[in-house]
């Protein structure tokens, strides 16, 4: 399959803006924001029914709805973290421009993608020794890691120098809270996060779980409830709980695995509250292979995971 990378930069003259900012896919962030917040998004590869394709945000491989009508019917999805040759690849043409790079990524607590990128940018740093390059752990993943990024590229509009936004990042990273809630607990199975008993039990009992993404960047269960409205209830519980309590200068993000119905009930919840900006995405191939369709996730700042 041939492969696609992000766009090529453009040639511009810059003042105080002299480094891009990098993410993947995992970020859910839609084709809006990237463009609003002007960041680069390395698609990464997700497999079903044996064929292979990139996830960019704009989906133009495959939309999520054809990709959870897809598990719906049964078919099974593998993902692929990105490889240090696609590094290289995206990072060069912007380094022999004199530019440096900041990149946020994928949480090491669920891919390998981290540390892959650890390796690409040392021996990027060789071929280019003058420029810098930064990687940082974002410990999340789907819009958790989108907020991430869109926070960080708010403060690179704003004038923030490389280094001081990646101060920033690395010393606020515990403030993005996630919690997440499924529909079908056969996905947290196949995952490994649920044995297959509890499955079965649950699913007769109508108990839906509510995880969040602890400080090591892991998604963990945190509580049972039954039924998909209290499930949906905990999280704006949770927000209520921790998030930090300046709602009116407040961003916060929620997905859904093709179930906007419920993401949009979550979303005016939370409204409710004097949230000035809530922004919806879908949950990407790339995270929903391994969530399922029906998840509704939900992040903003607050405090301590």
């Amino acid at each position: 399959m041939r492969r696609v990378l992000p766009r090529q930069p453009r040639r511009r003259s810059f003042v105080m803006e002299n480094y891009v900012l990098f993410t993947e896919s995992t970020c859910d962030l839609t084709p809006e924001l990237v463009q609003e917040m002007d960041i680069q998004v390395l698609p990464m590869t997700f497999t079903v029914d044996g064929q292979s394709y990139r996830n960019f945000p704009d989906n133009r491989e495959m939309s999520p709805k054809t990709f959870y009508d897809k598990l719906r019917s049964g078919s099974m999805s593998t993902t692929s973290q990105v490889a240090i040759s696609d590094y290289e690849a995206a990072f060069t043409p912007y380094l022999e421009q004199g530019m440096d790079i900041l990149y946020l990524a994928f949480s090491s607590g669920l891919s390998g993608t981290y540390q892959a990128s650890k390796v690409a940018i040392e021996e990027l740093l060789e071929k280019f020794p003058g420029r810098k390059i930064i990687s940082i752990d974002s410990l999340q993943a789907s819009m958790g890691e989108g907020l991430f990024v869109y926070t960080v590229a708010e403060l690179r509009k704003n004038g923030a120098t490389l280094d001081e936004a990646a101060a920033f990042a690395s010393e606020n990273v515990q403030r993005f809270c996630a919690w997440f809630t499924v529909n079908d607990l056969m996905f947290l199975k196949r995952g490994g996060r649920l044995s297959g008993a509890a499955a079965v039990a649950g699913t007769l009992l109508g108990i839906k779980p509510v995880l969040h993404v602890d400080p090591e960047g892991h998604l963990i269960a945190m509580e049972k409830v039954r039924g998909r409205r209290a499930s949906l209830d905990a999280l704006v519980k949770h927000f209520a709980n921790s998030a930090d309590k300046n709602y009116s200068e407040m961003t916060v993000f929620v997905s859904h695995g093709d179930c906007l119905e419920d993401c949009q009930y979550v979303v005016d919840k939370i409204k409710e509250y004097g949230v000035k900006r809530v922004c919806i995405g879908d949950i990407g191939p790339v995270i929903g292979a391994h969530s399922g369709p029906g998840t509704v996730a939900l992040f903003f700042l607050g405090g301590p995971r």
